[in-house]
């Protein structure tokens, strides 16, 4: 007999930029959230599962020290940018399966001690060898994308515009001055040609957490339908897709199968968008958008707050900063506040199911190290 998984309750810390601040520190802003938010108390916590990056060796025991919640089993996830989300797919399925009744995830990361800029690439890769960081690999990705569908830079610039006005409205959000315009996201310093710097998401520190558990019959716990994880697939010359839309593509058809959905009966999303074309491509990989018009969406304002079906409300990685093991339970968390109505200035009009979908920069060769695609919705 398996168990209906829920989300009971969801927390975070401010993101940004933190660098005297200990990683159980931003932590503890997380959970301590998430634990009220549940109405439980830390001893009822079966099993803590964390995902992270680049915290330091035992990032887990630390958090686990610091949060004073002892002899519970936990472990450590490490599936790049989808580590987050990787983390609370195994805290659903040991729900549902029955192995824990109530589990807390965490994401952390605290990488403005680490980088002042791009992440490094491994040196062992040919990307390292090249000194071809994900910015560049992106850029890649745009320009394929620009020539074969002949699409105008505008179009991906307006993703900033909206994700960038979206975050002047989440008070956790790294980045929250003036929303720019698409002329301004366009004459912004070039990072790697197409994409400039309005147009990548920021070196972020910060955390995310959730309590999973199953069905109880309390107001404001969220049902999770489905959570698909993929790994990477091979990927080289051979491959006609552009790397790592492939990943979202599996993962996504295991959840609408799993939800028995389809992505007209999605009301809003948050998407990985380290930079514009990530979303576009995503949202194309999802099934929201033919091959080719994933760009329009932005510009005609059919993912627009107001829109259709709203992409990242949050501000998304853009706008809220990008601490890679945090980001999936930040977008986690957003879409639960939107399917209670509880965003504040940001609501979202329609809010009875959303999706998630988190994907980790991959290996030399590989088209991403996993892909997580979840599917929430408000009980009926």
């Amino acid at each position: 007999m398996t168990v209906q998984p829920m989300v009971w309750g969801v927390g975070t810390s401010a993101y940004g930029s933190f660098p005297d601040r200990r990683v159980e520190t931003l932590a503890w802003d997380a959970v301590s959230e998430a634990v009220r938010d549940a109405d439980i108390s830390p001893g009822e916590i079966d099993a803590i599962i964390v995902g992270s990056v680049f915290g330091p060796p035992g990032v887990a025991t630390r958090v686990q020290r610091g949060l004073g919640i002892p002899g519970v089993p936990m472990w450590t996830v490490e599936n790049a940018c989808a580590s987050g989300t990787s983390a609370y797919h195994e805290a659903v399925e040991a729900v549902r399966l029955g192995r824990f009744g109530c589990v807390l995830v965490l994401g952390v990361d605290q990488m403005s001690t680490l980088f002042s800029g791009a992440i490094i690439p491994e040196a062992t890769d040919p990307e390292g060898a090249a000194s071809l960081p994900l910015p560049g690999l992106y850029a890649l990705q745009a320009q394929r994308y620009l020539g074969e569908f002949d699409v105008a830079p505008e179009q991906l610039a307006a993703v900033a515009v909206k994700n960038k006005r979206n975050g002047l409205d989440n008070p956790r959000a790294q980045l929250r001055a003036v929303a720019p315009t698409v002329e301004e996201v366009l004459s912004s310093r070039m990072i790697a040609e197409p994409l400039t710097f309005l147009q990548c998401c920021p070196t972020s520190d910060g955390a995310g957490a959730l309590i999973v558990g199953g069905q109880r019959g309390r107001a404001g716990d969220v049902v999770v339908e489905a959570s698909a994880m993929v790994s990477g697939a091979l990927w080289d010359h051979r491959s006609t897709d552009v790397w790592g839309f492939a990943s979202v593509t599996r993962a996504a058809e295991k959840a609408f199968a799993q939800a028995g959905r389809t992505p007209a009966d999605i009301d809003l999303l948050e998407v990985h968008d380290a930079f514009t074309i990530g979303e576009i491509l995503t949202l194309e990989a999802l099934g929201f958008a033919p091959r080719g018009k994933g760009a329009e969406l932005a510009p005609s304002g059919h993912t627009a707050r107001d829109g259709a079906q709203p992409v990242n409300p949050s501000g998304g990685l853009l706008s809220r900063g990008h601490p890679l093991g945090a980001t999936g339970t930040a977008q986690l968390a957003e879409v639960v506040w939107q399917l209670r109505g509880l965003a504040g200035p940001r609501q979202v009009p329609h809010h009875e199911v959303g999706l998630v979908e988190t994907m980790g920069g991959g290996a030399a060769g590989m088209d991403g190290n996993a892909c997580v695609v979840t599917i929430l919705s408000v009980p009926s």
